[in-house]
């Protein structure tokens, strides 16, 4: 598949800069793959459109991994934090790269080692406290930080949110069947796929783990409504005989054969991302663009503090 096939056009003011106020007021398109049907409504609605499916979310918790500060010649730097990598050690992109050198510091990170494209070993003072890592597209301050926190959050790990949780409420999950599993997310989320062709881009691996007794649940449920893309990677490596802890690189494409998500909620995602082919194998490719096309000439918010989508 031609990496091209992921691209439209999307027009500026459709790119969410802010949160609503209440979560589960975001609309929620809901797509049906048997019949091409499509239905309008608000997330708060999705009980009524699982009902009966075990829905299953990723608890990670987003770090303040944003570190800004100066280089010893004055001029501004960023370090974001990506993942532990040892004791005080962390993966990180740092910018601008091609000004920095090993041994500068950057408020309480010091660079270590060069790992290319942008990409740094750094030793932290302490615990992370940064910013918020909001993506670029997002120009506007963030007034709570936890809006960029599912209300599930648990285990701190993340690089970004996994937004398509960011919708809900704790009392819209006191109507649902609820399962939790954890990945990290890292560096892929921020990375455009460059090459050509899909089966040429590599997803790089992030870590997960999912408890015993919740992977019985998911395992013998009758239907499985996963929330996001990451927890599609997760479920899908599973049923594939992966372990119930390490690092998952699967990269799910256009044919992929799906053998334990049977819906997905997901939000409205960046052209010639890894995130959006994961949509259009589980929502076919023509269905999915056309579904993003009515999206666009309806309204919907894109990108992070969006509406969202529920494709069965």
């Amino acid at each position: 598949m031609l990496t091209t096939e992921l691209d439209y056009e999307l027009p500026p003011e459709l790119i969410a800069q802010r949160p609503l106020e209440r979560r589960d007021q975001s609309r929620l398109l809901v797509f049906e793959r048997a019949t091409g049907a499509v239905r309008h409504r608000t997330f708060g609605d999705l009980a009524d459109e699982v009902a009966g499916a075990l829905v299953v979310v990723n608890d990670t918790r987003v770090i303040p991994a944003r570190i800004r500060g100066r280089r010893p010649t004055g001029g501004e730097a960023e370090v974001l934090l990506l993942e532990r990598d040892g004791d005080g050690l962390w993966d990180a992109l740092a910018r601008p790269s091609r000004r920095l050198r090993p041994g500068m510091r950057i408020g309480p990170a010091q660079l270590v080692e060069a790992r290319g494209d942008g990409r740094w070993l750094i030793r932290l003072e302490g615990e992370p406290a940064g910013e918020a890592p909001l993506p670029p597209y997002i120009t506007e301050p963030l007034g709570d930080p936890e809006r960029y926190q599912t209300v599930y959050a648990n285990e701190a790990g993340s690089a970004a949110a996994p937004t398509a949780g960011l919708h809900f409420t704790r009392e819209l999950l006191d109507r649902l069947e609820v399962e939790r599993l954890t990945l990290h997310i890292g560096l892929d989320t921020f990375r455009p796929i460059t090459a050509e062709r899909l089966e040429q881009h590599e997803l790089l691996s992030e870590r997960y783990r999912v408890a015993a007794d919740a992977w019985r649940r998911i395992r013998d449920t009758r239907r499985v409504a996963a929330v996001g893309t990451t927890t599609v990677r997760v479920l899908e490596s599973l049923a594939r005989g992966a372990p119930l802890e390490g690092r998952t690189s699967l990269f799910v494409t256009p044919g992929f054969d799906f053998r334990r998500t049977d819906a997905l909620v997901t939000n409205f995602h960046l052209p010639r991302s890894s995130l959006l082919a994961l949509v259009m194998a589980f929502a076919a490719v023509e269905e999915t663009r056309a579904v993003y096309r009515l999206a666009i000439d309806r309204g919907y918010r894109f990108y992070s503090f969006v509406d969202a989508m529920l494709v069965l």
